[in-house]
């Protein structure tokens, strides 16, 4: 194991309360005059939430935006896929919401492992997020007087999610795209697609910009400038089957990893406990249900192991509802990882259902009789469709069989308050930094944070970092961008000149199975080591025997996947050893040794309140280990409980 190298990391947190952090923070930050603003170019990696909201706003403020997307349009960045909604602290329900219980809530939702200032700054801008969509016409859900409409989300005891059905995401999507294409139209701001970035190209110690691959062409390109902002979402796909698209990767914050950027807590990885099961060993990807399903529908098994009888044959008295009995103040809204870990357990102790026993049900019988069909249709019409089409089972009249799944990343890359990584310069926002969420996200807070990010932290952050600095001129032809570029092309022509025997997939498909079996739901240190040990036999199977068919200088989907997953290979051997070093259970991170006697996660406070931020030493060099410490005055350490 790497020994902790005590390196003092600056997180750049004002003094004072919490309440007023940000405003300190913003009275203190440096201008860039509005005619100068024209001067500096700012290379935006990423095109989903976060990307495309900084990216709109920047350019809006003056600044000449380039922005690259992996995508034909950054309408299809995959933050289209957020399904159940977006946290706002705007108390419409007049339920008790507040910015401070929002605060409070997200807290205790990462298991107090994330950044206190970060968290109370996201609650404090959340409610203007949704009176900046509300503006550019995203369709929320209103009520019949025409009020915006509200859900409740797990890990909340009140209604403070906005959605627009079950395409929250898509929504806010193309709002935030909306507003790019208007600084697209006014010369501001230039979309580039099919764009990946490979690597990013550091001057005198500063991010000046990115190299990256023509998808279509195969051509490698350098692109310039003052800052660049890394919004390129989670890692998930190490995982293999996931909840995430195909193409999301976590090769571009692993090359900035390599260049110098920190990557804090890799280990913290989300599992949703609302996905459709796997149905074989033929799945490339797992679908997602959203958690605002739990809102009206009740998680169930049956009381007898092994019981396989259709579930509308099962009477209510032979039902266990695990949840509400568990967790009765919160019932089937509790965290994703408190379900998850629920769900397994119900299934291991031999009472899940369906061919493979590995599901439980989610059931709306009560619902629809409470409310009508056409009532649960209307909040949830395309979700059931879309469960149908996958299942040719048809919810409103059985139950939906779910299973956890992985599909959220709180890890990241280090940032400071600013949301500037180890490397000035190099801003990192939404899921690819770790700040917001801890050791596990309460649903609906990805699409706050990608949003808050975006439109209300780093215009301010970014401004005052090219005002504060004396940034010589650097264009394309400085020889770090030459010597880098050379590096990329390398790595590709040696990918190709391997000219083995085995496939991508089946080495993703390999290193997927070993990273859910040691590093899913539950982790221990037998199973860890071991992980470390077949990751690098994987990783060494890779390099000597991946076959790769065509050629680097074309179209060449095959090459891009390899190029993906000799990253995962490499990232996930990090992802272990963070696991490994992490000796509490704690949120998502669940290590079977420190458990209470309930099963629940077991916190260490004394050696473990910190964030860890590794430090990439070389290709055989281990990575050192630096700790933030985490200091909690707002919200006192307690045993999360929700009881």
């Amino acid at each position: 194991m790497s020994v902790a190298v005590e390196k003092t990391l600056n997180s750049r947190v004002p003094d004072g309360p919490v309440e007023t952090k940000w405003d300190t923070c913003k009275a203190g930050l440096k201008l860039v005059a509005p005619n100068n603003k024209r001067r500096y170019d700012i290379v935006v990696v990423g095109s989903g939430l976060a990307g495309a909201s900084a990216a709109a706003s920047l350019a809006e403020l003056g600044y000449n935006v380039l922005v690259l997307t992996l995508h034909d349009t950054p309408r299809r960045a995959h933050s289209i896929a957020a399904q159940g909604g977006i946290n706002a602290a705007k108390n419409y329900q007049n339920d008790g919401d507040s910015v401070w219980r929002l605060f409070y809530d997200t807290v205790k939702g990462g298991d107090f492992r994330s950044r206190e200032a970060n968290v109370y700054r996201l609650a404090q801008v959340s409610a203007n997020i949704i009176d900046q969509c509300v503006a550019q016409g995203v369709p929320f859900a209103r009520e019949y007087g025409g009020t915006l409409a509200n859900r409740t989300f797990g890990g909340a005891q009140v209604s403070r999610t906005f959605y627009c059905r079950g395409q929250t995401g898509q929504q806010l999507l193309l709002g935030a795209y909306s507003s790019l294409m208007r600084q697209v139209s006014l010369g501001k701001a230039k979309v580039l697609s099919r764009r990946e970035m490979l690597d990013l190209v550091v001057v005198d110690g500063q991010a000046r910009g990115v190299v990256c691959r023509n998808l279509i062409s195969g051509e490698f390109e350098t692109y310039a400038g003052h800052a660049v902002l890394l919004c390129t979402g989670g890692y998930g796909n190490a995982y293999y089957l996931s909840t995430n698209a195909k193409g999301c990767n976590v090769t571009a914050a692993w090359r900035c990893h390599r260049r110098g950027a920190y990557f804090a807590n890799p280990c913290f990885t989300q599992i949703h406990p609302t996905c459709i099961p796997v149905h074989g060993d033929y799945q490339s990807k797992l679908t997602l249900m959203s958690e605002s399903l739990r809102n009206d529908g009740r998680v169930w098994v049956p009381k007898q192991k092994g019981d396989m009888r259709a579930p509308t044959d099962i009477p209510e008295e032979e039902r266990d509802y695990y949840l509400e009995r568990r967790y009765p103040a919160f019932g089937n809204m509790v965290p994703r990882d408190v379900a998850s870990r629920a769900a397994k357990e119900r299934c291991d102790a031999g009472y899940g259902v369906g061919d493979t026993q590995m599901a439980v049900f989610l059931d709306f019988s009560r619902a629809i009789s409470e409310q009508g069909e056409d009532a649960i249709r209307a909040k949830y019409g395309n979700l059931f469709h879309m469960y149908k089409k996958i299942t040719d089972e048809d919810p409103y009249k059985v139950p939906m069989r779910i299973y956890p799944a992985v599909h959220y990343t709180m890890g990241g890359l280090w940032v400071d308050y600013h949301l500037e990584s180890t490397i000035p310069g190099l801003f990192v926002l939404g899921e690819a930094n770790f700040s917001d969420h801890g050791a596990n996200r309460l649903g609906a807070s990805a699409l706050m944070q990608g949003l808050a990010d975006g439109y209300f932290v780093a215009p301010y952050t970014v401004g005052n970092y090219l005002a504060s600095q004396s940034l010589k001129p650097v264009t394309t032809a400085h020889p770090s961008f030459k010597e880098t570029t050379i590096e990329a092309r390398n790595r590709i022509e040696t990918i190709l000149n391997v000219k083995g025997t085995r496939t991508v997939t089946s080495l993703h498909r390999e290193l997927g199975q070993v990273m859910w079996d040691y590093c899913g739901m539950s982790r221990n240190s037998e199973g860890l080591a071991k992980a470390i040990d077949r990751i690098g036999e994987i990783r060494e199977e890779f390099w000597n025997n991946v076959k790769v068919l065509g050629t680097g200088e074309t179209l060449n989907q095959q090459l891009e996947y390899a190029g993906r997953v000799a990253d995962f290979l490499e990232f996930g051997e990090l992802l272990a050893r963070d696991a490994l070093n992490r000796e509490e259970s704690c949120g998502g991170h669940f290590r079977e040794e420190h458990q209470t006697e309930e099963n629940e996660a077991k916190r260490d406070d004394e050696n473990f309140c910190y964030a860890a931020a590794w430090e990439y030493n070389g290709p055989d060099a281990e990575h050192s280990l630096h700790k933030e410490h985490l200091s909690f005055e707002a919200v006192p350490l307690t045993t999360r409980s929700y009881k």
